[in-house]
């Protein structure tokens, strides 16, 4: 029986293609609305977080008047990369699982693992990529969880504490959590989780993951799958 008994997976750029259209969409929501110079870099480094909190940190560099920073004009800059996020994902052909993400996701539950997805998109995003990728069925994964249904997004650990909760699991020393950005690593350390792996074929490379401490490197969802066995075997030594 396995030591670990879930492991939580990031989507976009982890376990779902992305041709860094999230950023971009993100990028285009904040340009549209005004601040013309918010770059992709910038973007990209708020990739994992709540669209949201995201928006205030980026209007919080871009518009030096404070007052113009309302729960109401952040909404509306959210609406628009949602809608956005909202047409990509149902329309784009390019939209697909990675490759190798379906084959690890049968082995860990072959070995007793669940299985859990969280994410910094909306539950109506996330809905709509499930779908797109067939893991809407119960087939795949056992539980997700999406940033608007806790009190806080990534780096809190709300979301993995929701998907415990769902699950049955109260121990996050028997839990892993695997994504692509520093706050995928920071959300498995703020849990206490037993790892918290960094995925380096996503936004971030291992430099920029490096200082945030991830308790292991993978270039791959097939590495992690390794890291996971490799550790049951020590168990069992």
């Amino acid at each position: 029986m396995s030591q670990i008994k879930l492991a939580i997976f990031d989507m976009a750029g982890t376990t779902i293609h992305d041709e860094n259209s999230v950023a971009k969409a993100f990028q285009k929501a904040l340009n549209k609305h005004g601040y013309p110079s918010v770059t992709l870099q910038e973007a990209n480094e708020k990739m994992g977080y709540s669209k949201p909190q995201a928006i205030r940190e980026l209007l919080e560099i871009h518009e030096p008047d404070s007052s113009k920073i309302t729960e109401g004009f952040i909404e509306q800059i959210h609406g628009a990369f949602v809608q956005g996020m909202l047409d990509y994902y149902e329309n784009d052909p390019s939209i697909r699982a990675i490759a190798d993400a379906e084959e690890v996701f049968s082995a860990l539950h072959d070995i007793g693992i669940k299985v859990g997805l969280d994410t910094g998109f909306s539950r109506d995003i996330t809905d709509i990529i499930l779908k797109r990728v067939g893991w809407d069925s119960g087939k795949h994964i056992d539980a997700s969880a999406a940033s608007d249904e806790v009190e806080r997004g990534r780096p809190f650990p709300f979301m993995i504490q929701k998907i415990m909760g769902e699950l049955g699991i109260t121990d996050p020393k028997t839990v892993i959590k695997i994504g692509d950005t520093e706050v995928d690593v920071n959300e498995g350390h703020n849990a206490g989780c037993l790892m918290s792996i960094g995925i380096t074929s996503g936004v971030f490379t291992e430099e920029e993951l490096i200082p945030h401490k991830p308790t292991h490197l993978a270039k791959s969802l097939t590495e992690v799958l390794e890291i996971v066995r490799a550790f049951e075997l020590a168990q069992q030594a």
